[in-house]
């Protein structure tokens, strides 16, 4: 009876700690909700500027102009006509590189279109379209895309220690809700146009029938950093190390299977908490990555059995003892297996630099080169064994 209400108060308890997962986790990805990307009240007094002074028409007289701080720096100002013509002017604190802002379907880079302003080394403003096909440099591809730009002239004007780019578009619709990227970079463009690789950037949803970031616009850029960083913890680095410790640490009984027990319910609920944030950001900007989001769910089924198979251990002596390790053995590498799969899959469609790349390759080598290591110490502690022979035990000459 008292082993029975031991469990069951774990149980009660592990499961209230996930359902307090998900609101710690709404607050992270949420936080710049209210105050975006750190817009501080000093970005909203840039919104009082006299543009009639330094950009060319039509982008210095309009009237009706909407102005909204909207990440970092970043200030949208827009103007929408009856006839669906919308003037952008995007402005940012700039010293050099480049800055841009993208229209997304989803949220996402890839398959978006761009707009991106500049001064080149010899102080000459430029301005182009781009398509972003891919998240490496030159999959970004410009003078193509998909905005519908009008006959009249982009334009890129820096003044004082602002930079302004304006453009017109012209949509067969009302232009309302609009997930919107903003990026820039310090490294100037090459001659061909090629944009270096953008120091930061962000995705937010703009309203632009309301004429302000939606109360529910989030960084998706952090959402998806912090999926990112969860999933490689969780996945990548403590369910590994807890599958480490019953193979090699055995000898330590009873202390191995405590550490076993302790670390893998730390690293599915870390990896429980990549899932939960995954699938928000998933719902938030409507993304379509079947593939991501199958082998996720999949490796989450693989970890809740393993968790069920926790509970049904059955004893040493037990017949289908050898049947229950067979079972918690393979589910356990079928889980990591797919996991460091899908966490591969997820730096390559969430557009990562080469920094993610690195780093999860690195974690993976160290991973490694502690099981051959272990592995080795593990095979001469066996050779040892077999070697060793009961000193009292004599050989009898051949004659």
């Amino acid at each position: 009876m008292a082993n029975f209400t031991s469990w069951l108060l774990f149980i009660i308890g592990f499961c209230v700690l996930i359902l307090a997962l998900e609101p710690k986790l709404r607050a992270l990805a949420d936080d710049s909700t209210g105050n975006v990307g750190g817009v501080g009240s000093e970005v909203w007094e840039l919104c009082d500027t006299d543009l009639r002074s330094f950009l060319p028409p039509p982008y210095a007289n309009l009237s009706g102009v909407v102005c909204k701080p909207v990440w970092n720096t970043f200030i949208l100002r827009y103007s929408q006509s009856e006839d669906h013509v919308v003037n952008i002017i995007l402005s940012a604190v700039y010293t050099s590189g480049w800055v841009g802002i993208g229209f997304s379907k989803d949220g996402m880079m890839v398959g978006s279109s761009a707009m991106a302003g500049w001064l080149n080394r010899k102080g000459r403003a430029r301005v182009k379209q781009y398509y972003l096909q891919g998240s490496k440099e030159w999959q970004v591809i410009p003078d193509k895309g998909e905005l519908p730009l009008t006959g009249v002239p982009a334009s890129v004007v820096i003044h004082g220690a602002t930079i302004y780019l304006a453009f017109q578009l012209k949509f067969q619709t009302h232009l309302a809700r609009q997930p919107i990227i903003l990026a820039f970079g310090s490294a100037y463009p090459k001659h061909s146009g090629h944009l270096s690789e953008h120091d930061d950037k962000a995705t937010v949803t703009f309203d632009f029938s309301a004429g302000s970031v939606s109360a529910e616009s989030t960084d998706f850029g952090k959402m998806k950093k912090n999926h990112g960083i969860l999933g490689i913890i969780g996945w990548g680095l403590i369910l590994p190390i807890g599958a480490i410790v019953p193979r090699y640490f055995k000898h330590k009984d009873p202390l191995w299977y405590y550490l076993h027990s302790v670390i893998q319910l730390v690293g599915f609920v870390i990896g429980l908490a990549a899932v939960i944030l995954g699938r928000r950001l998933y719902n938030t900007i409507n993304a379509n990555f079947p593939t991501h989001r199958g082998i996720g769910i999949f490796v989450l089924v693989l970890s809740i059995l393993q968790i069920l198979a926790f509970f049904l251990r059955p004893n040493k002596d037990a017949k289908v003892r050898k049947f229950w390790n067979w079972y918690h053995h393979w589910i356990g590498r079928f889980a990591l297996f797919f996991g460091a799969l899908n966490i591969v899959l997820g730096i390559q469609i969430g557009g990562a630099g080469s920094d993610w790349k690195i780093g999860y390759g690195f974690l993976v080598g160290v991973v490694l080169v502690a099981v051959i290591v272990l592995e080795a110490l593990a095979w001469m502690r066996r050779s040892e064994k077999t070697t060793t022979m009961d000193p009292s035990f004599q050989m009898n000459p051949v004659e």
